[in-house]
């Protein structure tokens, strides 16, 4: 007898459960499944949605549950899986959360309500995230069961997956890129990876990025959709490729079916059991890409350095390899010492903020409360090197020359400073959108400023008398979904060439031909300068906020005040 795809699936689980399980229908302890509503959305204000809790019978409130979000409410006739896998052991006790789309009421009936799935689920960044984690999960731990029993769900990543149908799978996806350490699994079945609102970049993230602790399953059908906003049937392909070429776990089913949840509901059982599988052992990362491979050290994560200050800015390291750094609004000056904790050297630095050593061993400044820079002896002792201007991060060359950057001012654009040894001073350059971090290549020939508001670093090649030449929008920067620029900061180059740049995703590592090649985040999101620093150069320092971390790495950083270093040329 022939039975429909569906029933054949659910009756091999049936058969294939231990002997001492519960083989029968009617002997499995079913859980309860209660509908809910929520309206009042800070993260989606004037959104009204259902969702729905689902509560095993095993369910025991002295143990926080694991937890599975679904987006678009029930899915994959999910409770009913989860009351047999449950029961045979095959996935922990989880607590299931399936929510709607949000919707905001129309004035009247003569009006649409505005429907906020493609918003909230086709759209990248942490929105929705929190949304669950701040707002929903919150709620649904309010409730209690029909019996009375508290809900109360696990905080950890490891023990929550979350699922979806096409946009709804790029959302639960989205959701854990953003917060793995809040989920870990991910069930995608048609994914929307397409160009709705930005999803086509995730396949290129996916291989820049340094891989997060995530294992996902992804479903797809050859006659999935073809339209004006992608190709789903190849955008789940790429997605597959590019979470194999950086190491992710990562398991697939692809049929032959189109734009809808009769496969992903078939395959569902035997793919949350590989979700689950080897649970509670933590969910591991990926290797990454050989960009990621050249430059980080496995096992090597970030450190905290220091934490509580206002906003951290301006890194750099002294002939020896110790590192300096400011907190702007505190107006104070930080040293890292030998037991790699920072200690305040000058409580009244003048709001200082982008610093750099140079050729004579001195400390340059840019004091944004005096709007001059300055040097700064081994001893303290300071001078005035130019005024005049609002400077915001330098450069200084093994020449001795300097060059700074002057953010936009009312009614004046950007400028890039060149300060000459002898003091004299000169705009070599203006018209930039907010120009930033500035560093040269280590063969000192180029010249890179960051610019803020875009997503750009523009290049120029250094003239012998200081002079820019052969502008250029030069290196291509990424940036979040919900931002208009990619906020690009503090920059350094290593020996190898790469160019550092702290950006609103992360540091982003660039090759020499303008490419960014790798991209990796801090521990808190942040970060707005970095520097080389340790008696080799090879541990990186990012001020990230009102944090300091470091991380050692495999590189070594090439200092602006050294001999020029001409490194091997780019892959092209």
């Amino acid at each position: 007898m022939r039975f429909p795809p569906i029933v054949a699936a659910l009756s091999v689980l049936v058969s294939s459960l231990p002997a001492n399980s519960y083989s029968q229908e009617k002997e499995l302890p079913k859980g309860e499944v209660t509908k809910h509503a929520f309206e009042n959305s800070k993260i989606f204000p004037g959104t009204y949605r259902d969702y729905w809790i689902y509560v095993p019978k095993q369910y025991d409130p002295a143990k926080p549950a694991c937890v599975f979000v679904c987006q678009d409410g029930i899915q994959y006739n999910a409770p009913a899986v989860f009351d047999k896998l449950i029961a045979a052991g095959e996935i922990p006790v989880t607590i299931g959360v399936f929510v709607m789309h949000g919707r905001v009421k129309a004035q009247s009936d003569q009006a649409l309500d505005r429907f906020n799935r493609s918003f909230e689920y086709d759209g990248l960044g942490d929105n929705y995230a929190r949304f669950i984690l701040d707002e929903l999960l919150p709620e649904v731990e309010k409730k209690t069961t029909a019996d009375g029993r508290p809900i109360r769900l696990s905080k950890s990543g490891n023990d929550r997956a979350i699922a979806g149908n096409s946009s709804g799978a790029i959302c639960a996806f989205t959701a854990a890129w953003e917060r793995p350490d809040a989920f870990t699994r991910v069930f995608s079945a048609i994914g929307t990876y397409v160009g709705l609102r930005g999803g086509n970049v995730y396949p290129t993230l996916i291989r820049k990025y340094e891989p997060k602790p995530l294992r996902i399953f992804l479903e797809d059908g050859s006659n999935d959709l073809n339209i004006y906003g992608g190709d789903w049937w190849m955008a789940n392909q790429e997605m597959e490729r590019a979470l194999t070429f950086a190491g992710y776990e990562v398991k697939h089913s692809w049929g032959d079916g189109g734009h809808n949840g009769k496969h992903a509901t078939e395959i569902f059982p035997e793919a949350i059991k590989w979700l689950w599988s080897g649970w509670p052992e933590p969910v591991k990362s990926g290797k990454g890409s050989q960009p990621l491979q050249e430059i980080l050290i496995p096992g090597e994560d970030w450190k905290l350095v220091g934490e509580g200050y206002a906003f951290t800015e301006g890194p750099t390291a002294d002939p020896k390899g110790v590192v300096y750094f400011n907190d702007i609004p505190g107006s104070t000056t930080y040293r890292i010492g030998d037991d790699s904790k920072p200690v305040a050297v000058n409580t009244k630095s003048n709001r200082a903020n982008g610093m750099g050593y140079g050729p004579d061993g001195r400390r340059y400044v840019v004091e944004t409360g005096t709007e001059k820079v300055v040097s700064i002896g081994p001893d303290g002792d300071s001078k005035t090197v130019a005024e005049g201007f609002r400077g915001n991060d330098l450069v200084v060359l093994a020449n001795g020359n300097v060059y700074v950057t002057n953010p936009s001012q009312t009614n004046e654009p950007g400028k890039v400073w060149l300060i000459k040894p002898d003091g004299t001073k000169s705009v070599v350059d203006t018209g930039l959108n907010f120009p930033n971090g500035v560093t040269v290549s280590p063969d000192q020939s180029l010249l890179y400023v960051a610019e803020a508001r875009s997503h750009w670093v523009w290049s120029w090649q250094i003239l012998p008398d200081g002079s820019l030449a052969h502008k250029q929008r030069y290196y291509h920067l990424h940036m979040p979904d919900s931002a208009d620029y990619a906020g690009a900061d503090g920059m350094r180059v290593d020996t190898a060439g790469r160019l550092y740049v702290a950006t609103r995703l992360g540091i982003q590592v660039c090759d020499q031909a303008g490419r960014v090649n790798a991209i990796i985040p801090t521990p808190n999101g942040k970060s707005s300068n970095l520097t080389f620093g340790g008696p080799n150069f090879d541990t990186l320092y990012v001020t990230a906020g009102e944090k300091v971390y470091s991380r050692k790495v495999k590189t070594t950083g090439a200092n602006a005040w050294q001999p020029p270093i001409k490194p091997a040329p780019p892959r092209l």
